[in-house]
């Protein structure tokens, strides 16, 4: 989610293009590890999405509060490691900068609780299938705690997002790994080739609403099948640069815009409708 302040409110949404449609993918060898084979959605990458929070083609995932975004209901943790830097990134902000500072020590007095004051618990699905304990930020009038409203003197939105900005520091640095990752969604699994060599797979694509499991069918609008959200000057791959070397490394990521360059000089077959409809098309 981008720190740009919301202009008007949001109208009524374009409808959205169907979840399946005919993609391009490219696969190939990780050039730093010969058992790694990496495949990437040249559709999704290829495509004109951007984030457009704080517009009037963003229209929340939940209507009641369209400005906040995809901030309604806070941020998952992934592992040790993601809490850790969101600790860190916290002593970065400035003072004024986080709105609901002073509301989470409250709340989290009020509960006694042994965690950050920032984070509550919550369950995830575990890999098993089965619920499981799981932390994430916590949610203050029904949006993460990190969320500025609208109005706020330091900017509306994610104040680890202004942070990143006034720090000059990348998304992946200041951000929780499910935040800064959307709406790319990226897969590892290990697989036995046929000379019996075990590989790992990683795929690299969009990260749809079935990408949220059955919940993601009951958001109200979300934006990468949205014409309104495929209007960015550069394709994906190149906005979202320091996500991909962050999640693939920087020679993985320069063999895979090497690839989308020559790509998109020939012209894509599998073009995404979201972004044919945004152009018309």
């Amino acid at each position: 989610m981008t720190a740009t302040e919301p202009s008007t409110t949001p109208g009524t949404p374009r409808p959205e293009v169907p979840l399946d449609f005919p993609r391009e993918w490219y696969s190939f060898p990780d050039p730093t590890n010969g058992e790694h084979l990496i495949s990437v959605d040249m559709t999704w990458l290829l495509s004109s999405w951007t984030c457009v929070f704080g517009t009037p083609a963003c229209h929340g995932i939940d209507s009641s509060q369209p400005e906040s975004g995809c901030c309604t209901h806070g941020a998952f943790l992934a592992d040790d490691e993601d809490r850790e830097r969101l600790t860190r990134n916290v002593s970065l902000l400035a003072p004024g900068e986080w709105q609901h500072r002073d509301a989470a020590f409250t709340a989290a007095a009020a509960e006694n609780s042994e965690n950050e004051v920032w984070l509550e618990e919550d369950e995830l699905t575990g890999d098993d299938g089965e619920m499981e304990p799981a932390l994430r930020t916590r949610k203050l009038g029904g949006r993460c705690v990190f969320f500025n409203d609208p109005g706020w003197p330091a900017g509306s939105g994610c104040a680890l997002h202004h942070m990143a900005g006034r720090t000059g520091r990348s998304l992946p640095e200041s951000k929780p790994d499910v935040c800064w990752q959307l709406p790319l969604r990226v897969t590892h699994d290990w697989e036995d080739r046929a000379d019996e060599v075990e590989i790992l797979h990683t795929r690299v694509g969009e990260y749809d609403r079935r990408g949220w499991g059955p919940g993601g069918l009951d958001l109200d609008w979300y934006c990468t099948g949205s014409p309104e959200a495929h209007v960015g000057a550069e394709p994906v791959y190149v906005s979202l640069r320091d996500e991909l070397v962050e999640l693939l490394g920087e020679e993985p990521y320069e063999v895979l815009a090497a690839a989308c360059a020559r790509r998109r000089q020939l012209g894509i077959v599998a073009v995404h409708p979201a972004t044919a409809r945004a152009f018309g098309a």
